[in-house]
């Protein structure tokens, strides 16, 4: 099978990428700015996902492309950006690989498009949604153009990750180094839920989904652990060598904060230590079922968060990450 794969170069596609390596598959990447790191031999065809035609030559004689291309939440950009490419873009990933003959896309979501889950709730795949901020909208409205196309007659599947963590990770790695260095306090009681999954556990997840998933659906895919954001960052803690302070930090001071803090940052380009897209972890949960998966796929999620949060840092350390 000859894969492709948008958004190689960040972490999710970068374990993609190794993954398909290893099995020997036939890969093309399609490559924006970030360059594909590691001596990993691949196809590489440059380009924009908000351009159509750049997109022609990378689906040509492609079978499976895995879609994860977009602005991230953190993302310096406007809202109409941040539209064009996980919105619009999505569509023209979507539009090209039907003119290809592509035979299926897995496209990748966040279990951000669901808003806040209810106490005591956890979210399966028919979970009403209710994105917070314009990172999130643009994401359901991706899932929405999905849907459009496999009612049309399109083999595609959606991906809702976990709280995706493990080696190689820049973004949990803020948060892990805050901590080592003791630099962090925790908001509000840390009573968020949320559901950590494993890299490695992601990634066969997604072969799954690319081998048994049903045209049309959406697949939550993360670990079996259910876990409030005060454990999660206890174990962060303990898997660095310190403890969790005692003392919280009030909910609405911080929230302030983030928002004065992001917008005096934008106006560097720069983005802020505190954002309220970065509070939505701490303060949004985002518990999720794996039911679906698990039933119809075979996903058998294998990693504990603590074994692998101590696994990731450790690894952050050898690499003189940490």
């Amino acid at each position: 099978m000859k894969v492709g794969i948008t958004g190689a170069s960040g972490f999710i596609g970068r374990h993609l990428l190794w993954e398909f390596r290893r099995r020997t598959w036939p890969i093309r990447v399609f490559q924006h700015l970030s360059p594909i790191s590691g001596d990993i031999p691949c196809e590489v065809i440059k380009g924009d996902i908000r351009n159509p035609a750049a997109l022609c030559k990378f689906m040509e004689g492609i079978d499976t492309v895995f879609h994860l291309a977009a602005a991230l939440g953190a993302s310096l950009i406007t809202d109409v950006d941040f539209a064009r490419i996980n919105t619009e873009g999505t569509e023209n990933v979507l539009k090209t690989a039907r003119e290809a003959g592509v035979r299926r896309v897995i496209h990748f979501s966040s279990a951000g498009v669901l808003g806040a889950v209810g106490q005591g709730e956890v979210a399966d795949e028919e979970y009403p949604t209710e994105p917070q901020n314009v990172y999130d909208r643009t994401k359901l409205k991706a899932e929405h153009i999905v849907r459009e196309y496999t009612a049309g007659g399109m083999d595609a599947v959606t991906i809702r990750p976990g709280w995706v963590y493990g080696p190689g990770d820049r973004r949990t790695l803020k948060l892990i180094r805050a901590i080592a260095r003791g630099r962090f306090i925790l908001v509000t009681q840390g009573q968020a839920w949320q559901t950590p999954v494993y890299i490695d556990d992601l990634v066969q997840g997604a072969l799954l989904c690319a081998d048994q998933g049903r045209a049309g659906e959406i697949y939550h895919i993360a670990g079996d652990e259910v876990l409030p954001v005060r454990d999660i960052i206890t174990i962060i803690a303990s898997s660095t060598g310190r403890r969790l302070p005692k003392m919280n930090l009030p909910l609405m001071p911080v929230k302030i904060a983030a928002h004065i803090m992001n917008k005096a940052f934008l106006l560097f380009k720069r983005e802020a230590p505190l954002t309220p897209g970065k509070l939505s972890f701490f303060i949004h949960p985002k518990p999720l079922a794996v039911t679906k998966a698990k039933q119809e796929l075979g996903f058998a999620p294998r990693m504990d968060f603590k074994t692998g949060m101590t696994q990731t840092v450790n690894w952050y350390r050898d690499q003189g990450w940490l």
